[in-house]
């Protein structure tokens, strides 16, 4: 049986019926021919369907152990997708925590009167035990979350759902499907923001949502093309040659966070490390049972506040200032301003998002590089 890791760099191979050339050509064309004026091919419409979009879908079916695939024009996208599978007032639960764009989305969703949004500390058996009284609709996690990494028990989740006749959607951003599978664990969707780590190359915007069942698969797929969220052919192009290289860019990355984080650990100027592959995490055994690696994400707190922060960031010289993650370059960002800039100080405390709080993602320069310079920028605090 062919790995995963070969099925993916062989995607989309072979597939040019033209003049068969190795890398498969990009398909531009928004519109293509009927075979008679009551039939059509196998494509019709470029917001409907299309050859790099597909291809790309089932790449990320196969990863994910999934039945299929919506590629959409961003992540964002296609957390908004999953929620047009829902009655008006159905009751959605997200993590406290959650990334600011996520709480954005469901906020206003709920003030529309679309929704019902419930915010909640998935690590709190009170609280989660209470909001299954609600009957959800849906509960979508972050594992790890974003920015504190936290994790929760995927399948202990899913188990609970099933009792209530709750879907589950996990956010695998974080890590891609070379690091975990939701659907194994026994969501009903995984989801993505292709930007990451999936493209790896920090020149694409799209998302992805991948469904266990056929049902689910067919009605994401006809709202896509109903709303017009579907991603485009040269971003569809990007991705799957982007992750081609996923498995060994993980590696590299994942290997040289694991040196980093321990060097945060030890160093005095850091008064906490958020990384669910140093035995001090909190999610440390969570992360043995259901992923296959921690992943190139790292989170610390410096001693100080704002200012401390602000002096280690400006001194950085490997690093570049940056509100994304996954890809080949190191970046850092600061969660208070940039990618929780959006919510307020209250939900960033209840979350705990410190002024003293720094993300980065590690990328594939070398890690004694990446150490001298967060090391040197420490000095200055």
């Amino acid at each position: 049986m062919t790995s995963k890791r070969t099925s993916l760099i062989q995607a989309g191979m072979g597939d040019d019926p033209a003049y068969k050339s190795v890398s498969p050509p990009i398909y531009l064309s928004s519109t293509y021919c009927f075979d008679t004026i009551s039939e059509k091919g196998k494509y019709d419409y470029g917001r409907t369907a299309n050859p790099n979009r597909n291809e790309l879908a089932e790449a990320l079916t196969k990863l994910e152990n999934g039945f299929s695939c919506v590629v959409t024009s961003s992540g964002m996208s296609a957390i908004d997708l999953v929620t047009n599978l829902f009655k008006a007032n159905a009751l959605i639960v997200a993590p406290n925590d959650c990334y600011a764009g996520t709480h954005r989305l469901l906020s206003h969703r709920a003030k529309q009167g679309r929704l019902k949004v419930r915010f909640i500390d998935f690590l709190d058996a009170n609280e989660v035990s209470e909001v299954f009284k609600e009957k959800p609709a849906l509960l979508l996690l972050e594992s790890p979350s974003n920015p504190l990494l936290r994790l929760v028990d995927i399948s202990e989740i899913c188990e609970f759902a099933k009792s209530v006749g709750a879907l589950v959607a996990v956010d695998n951003t974080l890590l891609s499907p070379v690091r975990q599978r939701p659907l194994d664990l026994g969501a009903d969707f995984s989801i993505h923001s292709t930007t990451k780590y999936l493209n790896g190359h920090s020149d694409v915007v799209g998302g992805a949502i991948i469904s266990k069942k056929k049902e689910h698969g067919d009605q994401l797929t006809w709202w896509a093309n109903c709303l017009g969220v579907t991603g485009s052919p040269f971003d569809s192009y990007m991705t799957l040659r982007g992750m081609r290289t996923l498995h060994p860019r993980m590696d590299s990355q994942e290997s040289s966070a694991m040196k980093v984080a321990q060097f945060l650990h030890k160093h005095p100027k850091i008064t906490k490390v958020y990384y669910p592959g140093l035995p001090s995490d909190t999610g440390y055994r969570l992360c043995k049972k259901q992923q296959s690696g921690p992943g190139a994400m790292i989170s610390f707190e410096v001693n100080g506040g704002f200012n401390e922060a602000k002096k280690v960031i400006e001194s950085l010289k490997v690093f570049q200032l940056a509100p994304s993650l996954g890809g080949v370059e190191s970046l850092i960002s600061y969660p208070p301003t940039m990618t929780h800039g959006g919510i307020s100080e209250t939900l960033r405390c209840t979350a705990g998002i410190k002024e003293s709080l720094l993300r980065i993602s590690i990328g594939l320069e070398s890690s004694e590089d990446i150490i001298q310079d967060l090391s040197a920028s420490f000095t200055l605090i």
